[in-house]
């Protein structure tokens, strides 16, 4: 007996034209298998066609004490009988069945052998992937990772609901032979997919099941969904009834959700694919089949697809279906009910059947978008050639709340762009009406005569329409590009052109659907001069001189790239540009990275500049200079402007950390003024860094030792940052933080002449002085900073936030420098995006009430004596994994909520929650912001750059920062219990 029988079918109603070379590549699959006790069980119908039955000998004939070949009986002429054959027949300890072109994985089979008898499961279960385009990438389905986070072993497979509600079971996995035979498992004979059903069948019958983490199988085929739906359906509807039978709805519900999303919306993505005849067909089968109620979990976009898809309407479905692909384009005409909520088609609307309930679109937003600014679906709806001339017809789509009205005169026309360039050709349109919800139009172009392109580089043009209306301050324009379904432009259209270089670089203009599903053209050769030309030089720039000539040009391109590289760059710095002399007076200064012009390097340039030391400031910006001071020299960060100007600074100046392996010439000044007072556990008290190997905190002790000057606000930032990152006292000002200035001195001015009126910025913000401001400010999440920004989603529902509080509240966000926040469209005025203003202490100022989690911003904004509220939801989970320097709940400086509804609750009643909170507020400032007096950074100005010697104002200022904490009572301790940060 071997121990795997791995059962693949030769033949059989699925069979493709690439049956043989499929059959081979799973059984080559399962000889290389590193366990050797494998056997291929290659099952063959009687109607297998000749190549099949060709490959299934030679492979049997190749290796016949690893091959079996199996003739199925004439009867057996479905998949499902086939597999039920190769069960009956298999001998092994497991069975495990593959579709062909499915390929295990080198190590799978031993993979699942040792799951299996260390855990005496009767069913073990691994990864899949499938090829995802025609390139043959593979790529594993997104809900995988959470199934198989871990190696497991549960006693029932409702333990792992993922194994029946998603379809993790229709490969990739193994049975024992006995428990096969035991419980009578058997393919459905009658089911095209019945790999659907058998998996949950198995699943249900079995006892212990093992899930391992590893990848089984690869290669699996995307079922054409368009041709199978009948079968899917059936099958997903038997899984179902299976679930229902073991008295487990909520699965059942879960499943509907998870068909919906898995196979009708990948359906609906691919009808601008489909020709028109297929579309059609697709949407009545899908009348036809799909009859139960569509799932209320789907998100709207996706709700409309397999609404449309449910009720046969085609050309709604290929609406949505552009829509899925750019949910900020309004694709269909929206309807606006008595309450407020806009629908997706509704009665006669276009995307809708017979009038059918449509289907609620509301938190789009497309009700907030307005004509010029939002995205409008260009339908391409005519694209003929007549009289050497294209014809081109289409329909733009108006909202009804916005967009000229049926008597605005309107003005069109038709533009080609080249891409990847400015060119740009004209063309009017000469058929513009209003008909109500939508803009019909028509142009003929002259395509031959006057787009005439380069014909190098410039092979390819987009087409888009400019429409242009009266409105209420001027004229306005909205560009679209013209959408259409792949088949709009197949055939014969085609026209002359005429290039610039003449007619051997291209003589045809052809007009095509991108696979982003707009119209462009391309410039081609069809006749015989050009096709030779292009031919030649394919062949100037392939043949060996000219191959070696790019490699030639690629190995200078690579010599360069390392002269540009940050490697080479440190290495030229750290061995000759470092003993260069100090530029006397020189300061660079850099605020979290490059990404803004804020925090106390700005306060103390600010503070610099209007004391008029005569110094020469250098400030390093990331990505764009915009913002930034215009009597400062500017240099990009990791340029070599950059370098050289930290090699000759006689002071850097940032808040933090400079590239660590940079190091500080020994004549240079080192200014870090920090980021923020510490929550979490920092530098070596971090658990990451605790668990990294001595090199790596090596070069982070190396990286702070650099520090001259550290500025602390506290002497809660004494026992937390300068013990985590190992400072010794003598480096220490205890001086506050310079950009905290700002916040006294607005405490200070609301305090004798009241909030109104606002700081500048709310004017540029455009928020109402009616309006209290929310700042929503959540903490970093991500790892060690590198790369780009990541997007993350708030944990906040500020789509709700505006529902609720929009009439009273206008929210500011502010997402953290290293990350990017995904926001909703809201009504205006009622969620503003403040992530890319520079400096942070404005809007602070601006904000009437903080709501963060657990940001370094909350002991700043203290300062302001305003309300603070704490929408932690994670908070034990954060704490335990990052590890915190004290109990937020017992020392937060207002109520921490859980829930965003606690969160809503707070808000709701905000007097209330202020008063009950103050004392608590002003002892939380008191403890973390002692030494922030508003004088800051006049005394870090003092202390770092007088010309009398920095050392001896450091001194100064550490006794001043001491003596001040001695009169305000506060106590020097040392335990890790109290703190915060960001």
């Amino acid at each position: 007996m071997t121990d795997f029988s791995c059962v693949i079918t030769g033949g059989g109603e699925t069979e493709g034209a690439g049956g043989a070379d499929a059959l081979r590549a799973s059984v080559a699959s399962v000889l290389g298998q590193s366990l050797q006790g494998c056997e291929a069980l290659v099952v063959l119908a009687s109607g297998a066609g000749a190549a099949t039955r060709t490959a299934a000998r030679a492979l049997a004939d190749s290796a016949p004490g690893r091959v079996r070949l199996v003739h199925a009986d004439p009867a057996a002429r479905t998949t499902g009988a086939l597999r039920n054959a190769g069960l009956d027949a298999a001998t092994g300890r497991y069975v495990l069945v593959l579709t062909p072109g499915e390929r295990l994985h080198r190590h799978a089979c031993r993979n699942l052998w040792q799951a299996g008898e260390r855990s005496r499961a009767d069913l073990v279960a691994g990864r899949w992937s499938r090829t995802a385009d025609e390139g043959g990438k593979e790529q594993e389905p997104p809900w995988q990772d959470e199934l198989f986070a871990r190696s497991r072993t549960v006693t029932r497979f409702a333990e792992a609901p993922g194994l029946v509600v998603r379809d993790a079971l229709v490969t990739g996995f193994c049975l024992r032979r006995e428990a096969v035979r035991r419980h009578g498992l058997r393919y459905e004979e009658d089911l095209a997919h019945g790999e659907i059903l058998f998996g949950p069948l198995a699943a249900a019958a079995v006892g212990r099941i093992t899930l391992v983490r590893r990848l089984i199988v690869t290669g699996r085929a995307v079922p054409d969904r368009a041709r199978d739906l009948t079968a899917l359906v059936e099958a997903h509807r038997r899984v179902a009834n299976t679930l229902d039978a073991h008295g487990l709805p909520e699965l059942r519900e879960e499943r509907e959700l998870a068909f919906a999303r898995d196979h009708l919306v990948p359906l609906a993505r691919s009808f601008p694919r489909l020709p028109a005849a297929r579309r059609t067909r697709t949407a009545a089968t899908a009348a036809r089949v799909l009859t139960a109620p569509v799932p209320q979990g789907l998100p709207p976009l996706e709700r409309v697809a397999v609404t449309l898809l449910a009720r046969g309407d085609a050309e709604g479905v290929l609406a949505a279906a552009y829509a899925l692909s750019r949910p900020a384009t309004i694709c269909a005409p929206l309807t606006t009910g008595p309450d407020g909520r806009v629908c997706w088609g509704g009665e006669g609307g276009e995307g809708s059947a017979g009038g059918s309930a449509a289907v609620d679109v509301t938190e789009l937003g497309h009700q907030y978008r307005v004509f010029g600014e939002a995205r409008l679906m260009n339908r391409l709806t005519r694209c003929t050639a007549e009289e050497g001339r294209l014809l081109l017809a289409g329909r733009l789509v108006l909202p009804p709340h916005t967009g000229p009205g049926p008597d605005t005169p309107l003005t069109a026309t038709l533009e080609f762009r080249a891409r990847g360039g400015a060119r740009a050709v004209a063309f009017p349109v000469t058929e513009l009406r209003h008909d109500g919800n939508g803009i019909t139009w028509g142009a003929r172009a002259d395509v031959t005569r006057l787009l005439r392109p380069l014909g190098v580089r410039d092979t390819a043009w987009d087409a888009r329409l400019i429409v242009e209306a009266d409105g209420e301050l001027g004229r306005v324009r909205s560009v679209s590009d013209l959408f259409g379904p792949q088949d709009l432009v197949e055939g014969a259209v085609r026209f002359a052109a005429r290039p610039r270089l003449g007619r051997l670089t291209g003589e045809t203009w052809e007009p095509y659907i991108t696979l982003k599903d707009h119209l462009a053209l391309r410039l081609t050769a069809r006749r015989r001069p050009a096709r030779t030309a292009h031919r030649l030089v394919r062949y100037a720039t392939h043949f060996r001189p000219a191959r070696k000539a790019k490699l030639l040009v690629r190995a200078l391109r690579k010599r360069l790239d390392r002269y540009r590289s940050r490697s080479f760059k440190a290495s030229l710095y750290n061995t000759w540009l470092t003993r260069l002399p100090v530029r006397r007076g020189s300061v660079v200064f850099e605020s979290h990275m490059g990404r803004c012009y804020g925090d106390s390097p700005r306060a103390l340039h600010e503070e610099i500049r209007r004391q008029g030391l005569k110094l020469r400031p250098t400030w390093s910006y990331d990505t764009s200079p915009a913002g930034f001071p215009d009597d400062a020299r500017l240099v990009r960060r990791w340029s070599w402007r950059y370098v050289w100007a930290l090699a000759r600074a006689e002071y850097w100046v940032d808040n933090q950390g400079f590239p660590q392996n940079l190091r500080k010439p020994a004549r240079t000044t080192y200014l870090q003024t920090w980021h923020g007072s510490a929550y979490k556990r920092m530098g070596f008290d971090e658990r990451r860094v605790q668990l990294q190997n001595a090199p790596q905190r090596d070069r982070l002790q190396q990286a702070v030792h650099r520090f001259d000057h550290f500025l602390v606000r506290s002497e809660h930032d004494v026992v937390t940052l300068a013990h985590a990152y190992r400072l010794p006292e003598d480096r220490l000002l205890r001086t506050g933080y310079p950009r905290n200035d700002a916040l006294i001195a607005e405490r200070t001015r609301a305090e004798t002449e009241g909030r109104l009126p606002r700081p500048p910025l709310a004017g540029e913000l455009g928020i109402d002085d009616h309006k209290k401001v929310v700042l929503y400010a959540p903490t970093f999440r991500g790892g060690p900073a590198g790369g780009k920004q990541a997007r993350r989603r708030l944990l906040l529902d500020v789509r709700e936030f505006a529902e609720r509080f929009g009439d009273t509240y206008t929210l500011l966000v502010r997402a953290h420098y290293l990350e990017a926040a995904r926001l909703p469209v809201c009504p205006p005025g009622t969620v503003i995006d403040v992530s890319r203003h520079h400096d942070v202490s404005e809007i602070l100022a601006l904000a009437d009430v903080l709501v963060t989690d657990y940001s370094s911003i909350m002991f700043d904004f203290a300062l302001l004596d305003r309300p603070v509220v704490l929408y932690a939801p994670d908070l034990d989970a954060y704490a335990a994994e990052r590890g915190s320097y004290f109990d937020l709940r017992e020392s937060a400086p207002g109520p921490v909520t859980a829930t965003q509804e606690e969160l809503f609750a707070e808000l709701a009643e905000l007097k209330k929650s202020d008063t009950r909170h103050a004392a608590q507020r002003a002892s939380f400032a008191e403890k973390f912001g002692v030494y922030d007096q508003g004088d800051a950074a006049r005394q870090v100005v003092a202390a770092v750059f007088s010309r009398q010697g920095a050392g001896q104002g450091a001194r100064r200022g550490a006794r001043r920062g001491a003596r001040r904490g001695a009169r305000r009572g506060v106590r020097h301790t040392t335990d890790h219990d109290r703190g915060a940060g960001r």
